[in-house]
């Protein structure tokens, strides 16, 4: 989910540009087995852009802006144009006063579609250049799922591609200790069925199946939203997900309702669950799967994107103490397999040779592949080598992605805030405890909805 990041831009005064003498992380040319240099070669021959500037507004700082900054090198590189990045953490706010005011960056970083989506319908997006959607559609895993995401529909009334998504998260992850499986004898399950029928056989050889937390500050009960949201795409055509999150499907229909139920059935079984209920929802959540490497182990597996290794114990390996298998889909149901994520996406919000220049760049092999050869970054797109990543725990999960059937961002955050980060969480949270069933934690968020849009 974005908002447990909470991600933005503190202020959009533009830093000092990036030097244009910065060493390149990788040298051109180099590991060929690893880089497609002849997209960047090419490129390079194709754009020339000395003398002007490109203006980039984005949510990531810190190592993250690093991580940017050396991907962005090489477009300065190949064309002699200047880029200037800000990032911080107040970009929703800012990029609305900013493009509101008349002075938007030429590019922004958008961390969830809702508001690219505002504001291309206030036409504060330029359209992106023609085939993009096309382009998006052919080389992404799930193209549809990903054109989709992009498309919008803007000031005129019609419906346009206004982004390009660039650095997937993943979402539809377990994790699992392997040596506790393997004394166990428990093996990793492929479909939901066999989930299910391993959360049961782990009861009765004694264990609890499963830590969960849905702790987090004023932000509590969003992890619950995250496995709703897996079961909605696991349990009804992806249309269906769509219409929810637009409240054309009403939260207290019953395809809603049972997708609560499911994961009710992992969370409010007390023998299911390490603490039981009450423990699901107050424990934080980045303290939540501190149980898999407890020993004996308080629990076998939890679920959770693929951010939470920041949280496991100092000195974990992943891959080796540690692993993740994909969040499997119903043999029973024929739904393919649906991934739930959440990413980036870029707009152009001040249009120039330049900023469609840099859309042009980020369709290159080497755009992605410069980030993958170093951390924290995952991609739909099929023609990025998978040799280029640092090591085969981001080339696993990836390829989670890559065998996605349909691909579909984090619905909470595409729903109003007032459901999506609050009535959603505070539902989930009553309905795990008990306080509240399904159905009246469905019908008490519908009923919020509804009164939000009168």
């Amino acid at each position: 989910m974005t908002k447990h990041l909470m991600l933005g831009i503190a202020a959009l005064a533009l830093s000092a540009g990036l030097a244009s003498a910065q060493d390149l992380k990788f040298k051109p040319g180099d590991q060929p087995d690893r880089f497609d240099w002849q997209s960047y070669d090419q490129f390079a021959k194709d754009t020339d852009l000395k003398g002007q500037t490109l203006t980039i507004t984005g949510p990531w700082t810190g190592n993250d802006k690093k991580l940017f900054e050396s991907v962005l090198a090489y477009f300065e590189a190949a064309t002699g144009a200047k880029i200037n990045y800000s990032g911080s953490e107040s970009f929703e706010q800012d990029i609305v006063i900013a493009a509101k005011a008349g002075t938007p960056p030429n590019i922004a970083v958008f961390p969830q579609p809702g508001l690219a989506a505002d504001l291309a319908k206030q036409g504060y997006l330029t359209p992106m250049p023609k085939g993009t959607g096309a382009w998006i559609k052919d080389n992404y895993a799930a193209g549809q799922s990903w054109e989709d995401l992009s498309t919008y529909t803007g000031k005129d009334g019609e419906k346009h591609t206004y982004t390009f998504p660039f650095k997937a998260d993943l979402k539809s992850l377990v994790w699992y200790v392997p040596e506790n499986f393997k004394e166990a004898g428990y093996k990793v399950p492929q479909t939901m069925e066999e989930l299910q029928a391993l959360t049961k056989k782990i009861v009765a050889d004694g264990g609890t199946p499963w830590c969960i937390g849905l702790g987090s500050g004023a932000a509590t009960g969003w992890p619950a939203t995250d496995w709703v949201e897996d079961f909605m795409l696991r349990t009804q055509p992806p249309e269906v997900y769509d219409g929810w999150v637009k409240n054309t499907v009403k939260f207290n229909d019953p395809r809603v309702v049972d997708a609560i139920k499911d994961y009710g059935w992992f969370a409010t079984n007390p023998k299911y669950v390490e603490g039981g209920p009450q423990a699901v929802a107050t424990t934080d959540f980045r303290d939540s799967p501190k149980g898999l490497f407890d020993f004996p182990p308080k629990c076998y597996m939890h679920k959770q994107a693929s951010f939470i290794p920041t949280f496991f114990p100092k000195g974990t390996k992943v891959g080796e103490d540690v692993n993740f298998f994909y969040f499997p889909a119903y043999a029973s149901k024929d739904l393919g397999k649906p991934v739930l994520g959440a990413g980036t996406l870029f707009g152009i919000t001040k249009d120039s040779p330049a900023a469609e220049a840099f859309v042009k760049f980020l369709e290159t092999p080497i755009a992605s592949e410069i980030w993958m050869a170093q951390s924290g970054f995952l991609t739909p797109y099929k023609k990025a080598n998978p040799a280029a990543f640092a090591n085969d725990v981001q080339r696993d999960m990836n390829k989670i992605l890559l065998d996605a059937t349909t691909f579909r961002f984090d619905g909470s955050d595409q729903m109003p805030g007032e459901i999506g980060t609050d009535a959603f969480w505070k539902g989930m949270v009553a309905y795990t405890t008990g306080d509240e069933t399904a159905e009246q934690a469905a019908d008490a968020i519908q009923k919020r909805w509804d009164s939000i849009e009168k």
